[in-house]
């Protein structure tokens, strides 16, 4: 009997959507994971459980906390207020499993961008860009422990940490459809794209201040001890090759170091926010646009009160958390509005509706 070619094609066109509909499954789920990878890392750093497990990959040579019991009791011991209890051993290690299975699932999404690259119609190039971060990513998540939560190298970590997310929201944005973009708006990438590199500029500074442990070098606002410039120390606090709380020349870290690093991320914070909440309003006016510049606006608000409430209340835990979600959204919002707008002018692209396109 004949083979049905219509038949065929039916056939062939559904195994198609269901490898699409699988890896967009995957590809939501990794990013979903991601960002909660941050927000937990963020919870690790804020609860002095980076050494939490003094050693890397174990703990303790251990792959569990609960094989090093007794190393963990006599550290805890010794030092009752320092970095090594049980809980902090748990928290710390924690966050290194769920990056583990956050670096199988990429491995995953890159298999199938790879094996189905014709079926998906994409190169798998992003996906293994995504994969290298991820690798880089995990080498400074080791040297965060072995050289002793050293500035550089957390604030490094955070920084990739959010490079990643950014790959992963790219990744996402080109499966997720959405309203047809005008030419015209293509004239807004260049300021979007300065946009992010203020927002990246921002968040590394956010970073410095945190891993020096400088939120609360400034106790007042919007002052500081009580003058608009206070006496600061530049070249102490960005001196990038040194321990942690200290200066260069190995000395104690100082208060006026500690001040101006404070002092440049709370006022580089203004331009970021005039510049992003500016433009953000401007790129509501686009249909397609809209849902990422009002989350970039909300987000903004949400960044200046968490900001100031963690002045004000004293490095809440809970507060200073959310205040690194927040840069974790931002990054996410203006990634969406740059991958958004790659497609301006482009035509919308059947099976999503008469208005939507798809990456």
């Amino acid at each position: 009997m004949p083979r049905d070619p219509r038949g065929a094609a039916e056939s062939w066109f559904r195994e198609m959507e269901r490898i699409k509909a699988r890896y967009r499954k995957l590809v939501f789920f990794t990013w979903f994971l991601t960002l909660d990878l941050i927000m937990f890392g963020a919870f690790v750093r804020l609860t002095d459980s980076g050494l939490g497990c003094p050693d890397w990959p174990g703990c303790y040579g251990s792959v569990t906390p609960l094989g090093a019991q007794g190393d963990i009791h006599q550290a805890s011991q010794a030092m009752p207020f320092g970095p090594v209890t049980m809980s902090k051993a748990w928290i710390e290690m924690i966050h290194r499993y769920v990056g583990t299975i956050l670096g199988m699932l990429i491995i995953g999404i890159v298999y199938m961008a790879w094996r189905y690259r014709r079926e998906l119609g994409r190169s798998p190039a992003l996906a293994i860009t995504t994969l290298v971060a991820v690798c880089v990513q995990g080498a400074f998540g080791a040297w965060t422990v072995t050289h002793k939560l050293m500035p550089a190298v957390v604030t490094s970590h955070l920084v990739f940490g959010l490079s990643v997310l950014a790959l992963m929201t790219w990744l996402s944005a080109r499966e997720r459809p959405h309203l047809a973009i005008g030419a015209a708006a293509a004239r807004w990438k260049p300021w979007v794209a300065v946009g992010f590199g203020l927002l990246l500029v921002q968040v590394t500074l956010g970073g410095w201040v945190s891993t020096n442990y400088a939120a609360l070098a400034c106790m007042d606002f919007p002052m500081c001890h009580g003058q608009w410039v206070p006496d600061m120390d530049f070249h102490g606090g960005y001196s990038v090759i040194r321990g942690l709380g200290e200066l260069p020349s190995g000395e104690m870290i100082s208060q006026p170091a500690l001040t101006a690093i404070h002092w440049v991320h709370r006022n580089f914070a203004f331009v970021v926010f005039l510049y992003l909440g500016t433009l953000a309003w401007r790129l509501r006016a686009e249909p397609g646009l809209r849902g990422p510049a009002t989350l970039m606006l909300a987000l903004l608000v949400a960044q200046l009160f968490t900001g100031l409430t963690t002045i004000f209340f004293q490095w809440p835990l809970l507060i200073a958390v959310l205040h690194n979600g927040g840069a974790a959204g931002l990054t996410l919002a203006a990634v969406v509005l740059m991958v958004r707008l790659s497609t301006a002018g482009r035509a919308p692209a059947g099976g999503y509706g008469p208005n939507s396109v798809r990456v």
